[in-house]
């Protein structure tokens, strides 16, 4: 087996380069068509009721008097609902979970479907819905992680490990000199993408076709067919456009699959879109964590041992918890590293994949704990930082695929400033008297890629059509993914036609885990090839091409033109080979996936070190993050200007992280107080200034055949630790709970 994947693919003239989105245009004059624009003949609307109370069973509900208001035409209920072929509480697909669709009347989470009303217009249906009046056997309601005792639960998280121990940790405590033992806390979190889950559902017999958000479009199709009893072939997911994802949209979740039911029900279209409080409930979130790191060192500073322990919340009825005590494994050096996982049930929907799970929240309270103890060592953090860097990926002793954080770290810090950081706390006023901080926070993420497909067809008249069910979540991929299947071809871009976001393309795989452009990529890469491969067969066995017995050498496409691999002065125009040839087109076929065997030899991961500066009112303590800048490694880069705008929009998730997010449950009902963006605050513009991002070139012939490793979720990792570690050089008062209030550093 071969050390490399393959041979680095060979780019031409539009990978690399910063183009504008192919989207933009469409998105901007409103021609862009998202999932609930869609409004089919005959369409009835639906909304769901949402439990009020979090914990207990529905009692009563008014069926008589919703189905009496004008307009309504079903008012379905645990009593009335039509069988589902499929278990609900079965996972079905790699991105599932466990689903409420009105199985029985018990309440198990506040904002759990607990009846669906369906009508000729959403005011009808939502007025139906009001009218339906439930009422409850209540029983109280469990939220918080001190309300129930700790199990030991696996992460269910995409193939992270329950924990992981190597090195004899109890040596590692006995032989520190110096040690900490702290508690990092955080909230939990809930993704508010601009656009909310919606489902527009339309059956023609046993066949189905749903206008639908999603990051996954086939997975989904077998996910719904399981519930319904058909073949996946039967059922049709158009995703042409998501407004944002973040991991939500990548499984089958109740409501969507109570709207397709009552499609078929009611032999009608029907449409539902979620309301932003309705996204705090049966959609995944980021669960509440609280997390123990013990941490010693010898008389170097060196680690001897790294003792992460996770308590994350989880539902009452399934097992997913945020797998945040991982992100200890595989940062830095140490004699013994430890990590372990535990879950509290909670009366709460169950938690799922939010950007960059586990390693968001883990790293805040690892970031935070590492500057904790470059404290107590005396040293600067990011001196500290280096002297436990790792060469081979900790506990395990495998070499890294490529690891540039030690050009991150430079780059960073010197475009920051960093060199002129005084060490101790509270230290630097600007010139208008307020408090000035500086931290840092490393970041990692690991380098998934998933299975894809792909097609490219040539055609005579020079033009190319690239296919693959791909998706964008508003990151810019389809232009990404545009490029490479450009360069494949040889073409320019304005010769490419680029379909996506259908299900009965191509397999285009998953778009999450940051490994979209990698799989998708690879995909259409392959596919091109396959087309430029069958042009080079074509010419090396006609006397009249340049590339006349060329045999069996390989064949690279640049600039309209078919190169002999790796022999500059053999060549031939595409357009001249197809003419000859009276070819009317090509079609190519590829596919991408990383093979087990090649994934085990080597530590994949995109690194990265972020600098923030805070300014805080050292009267009122209003915090303000005045400067960041980050520096990433992550491969090779297809487009500077979306990855720019993936790392910032990162950085600003960690800014959010650290000083914004949470939501907050009434101890009475469990209901969340502030299931609304008036309530639950994120940033807005006057939140976020001197952004600026640095990436660090980073050449990886072993990631896959592109070189490219992701972006999507890192520049989250490390901005909340170092965020708060810039709080505390301000302050020099700690706080170990996210997000950080002015309340926290008046009692400081």
């Amino acid at each position: 087996m071969p050390d490399t994947l393959t041979s680095p693919a060979r780019f031409g003239s539009n990978a690399g380069q910063p183009l504008t989105r192919r989207d933009g245009i469409a998105k901007v004059t409103g021609a862009a068509n998202f999932a609930a624009d869609n409004s089919p003949a005959n369409l009835l609307h639906a909304f769901y009721v949402p439990a009020s109370i979090a914990r207990g069973r529905v009692t009563h509900l008014d069926v008589a008097a919703a189905e009496a208001h004008t307009g309504v035409t079903h008012v379905i209920t645990p009593q009335n609902r039509p069988p589902l072929q499929g278990d609900p509480s079965e996972k079905v697909t790699m991105f599932s979970f466990r689903i409420e669709v009105l199985q029985d009347d018990t309440v198990r989470y506040a904002g759990q479907p607990i009846a669906m009303v369906l009508a000729e217009t959403l005011e009808a249906a939502t007025e139906g819905a009001r009218l339906l009046n439930p009422q409850y056997e209540v029983e109280p309601a469990r939220t918080a992680l001190d309300q129930n005792e700790p199990i030991s639960v696996p992460p269910q998280g995409f193939g992270t490990p329950a924990g992981a121990e190597h090195g004899d940790v109890a040596a590692g405590h006995a032989a520190a000199v110096q040690s900490i033992d702290v508690t990092y806390e955080t909230p939990a979190q809930y993704h508010n993408a601009m656009e909310t889950h919606a489902v527009v559902a339309e059956w023609d017999g046993d066949k189905v076709t749903l206008d639908m958000p999603s990051q996954a479009l086939n997975m989904s199709c077998a996910g719904y067919a399981y519930f319904f009893g058909i073949p996946a072939e039967n059922v049709t997911l158009r995703s042409p456009y998501l407004g944002g994802g973040f991991g939500s949209k990548a499984f089958p979740t109740g409501p969507q699959v109570l709207a397709i039911l009552a499609a078929r029900l009611a032999g009608r279209p029907v449409k539902l879109m979620l309301t932003r409080q309705q996204m705090f409930g049966p959609v995944g979130h980021r669960g509440a964590t609280s997390q123990r790191l013990r941490l010693g060192v010898d008389v170097d500073a060196a680690l001897t041992v790294l003792d992460h322990e996770g308590l994350a919340e989880t539902s009452t009825f399934d097992d997913f918890i945020e797998p945040a005590a991982n992100a200890s494994q595989g940062l830095y050096a140490a004699g013994a590293l430890k990590s372990v996982h535990r879950a509290v049930r909670l009366d709460v929907g169950t938690p799922g994949p939010m950007r960059a799970p586990g390693e968001a929240s883990g790293s805040a309270a690892l970031e935070c704990a590492m500057d904790e103890m470059a404290e107590l060592a005396g040293l600067d953090p990011l001196e500290f930082r280096l002297r436990n860097y790792a060469d081979t990926e900790p506990g395990t002793g495998r070499p890294y695929s490529s690891k540039a954080l030690r050009e991150c770290y430079e780059q960073g810090a010197a475009r920051f400033g960093w060199a002129d950081r005084p060490l101790e706390p509270r230290q630097m006023l600007d010139k208008n008297g307020m408090l000035t901080g500086w931290g840092m926070g490393t970041a990692l993420f690991p380098c998934p890629m998933f299975a894809a497909d792909a097609r490219a067809t040539l055609r005579a008249d020079g033009t190319a059509l690239v296919e693959t069910s791909a998706v964008d979540m508003g990151q810019g991929a389809w232009t990404a993914l545009a490029q490479i299947a450009a360069d494949s071809l040889g073409l320019p871009m304005e010769k490419l036609e680029f379909h996506a976001g259908h299900s009965a393309l191509p397999d285009g795989g998953v778009a999450g885990g940051s490994g979209h452009t990698a799989t998708a990529g690879g995909a259409l890469h392959a596919a091109g090839s396959d087309v430029i491969r069958q042009l080079g067969e074509v010419a090396s066995n006609d006397p009249g091409s340049p590339l006349h017995g060329a045999g069996n050498a390989g064949f690279v496409a640049r600039n309209g033109r078919v190169y002999v691999e790796g022999d500059e002065s053999r060549s031939d125009e595409i357009a001249a080979i197809m003419a000859r040839a009276g070819s009317l087109d090509v079609v190519g076929n590829g596919s991408a996936s990383r093979p087990p065997e090649v994934a085990a030899k080597h530590a994949m991961n995109s690194h990265g070190a972020v600098f923030a500066e805070v300014k805080i009112d050292p009267d009122l303590y209003q915090i303000r993050v005045t400067r960041m800048v980050g520096a990433f490694a992550a491969g090779r880069i297809i487009n500077p200007r979306l990855t720019e705008s993936q790392l910032m929009g990162g950085m600003i998730w960690g800014t959010s992280f650290a000083l914004h997010e949470e939501a907050k449950h009434d101890p009475r009902t469990g209901r969340i107080m502030n299931a609304n963006l008036a309530g639950y605050h994120v940033p807005v513009n006057a939140d976020v200034t001197g952004l600026e991002v640095i990436t660090v070139h980073e050449d990886d012939p072993y990631v896959n055949a592109l070189g490219i490793k992701g972006v999507g979720e890192i520049g989250g990792v490390g901005s909340v630790g170092a965020i708060a570690n810039a709080i505390w050089h301000a302050t020099g008062t700690r706080v170990r709970r996210f997000p950080i209030r002015i309340e926290d550093l008046i009692r400081g």
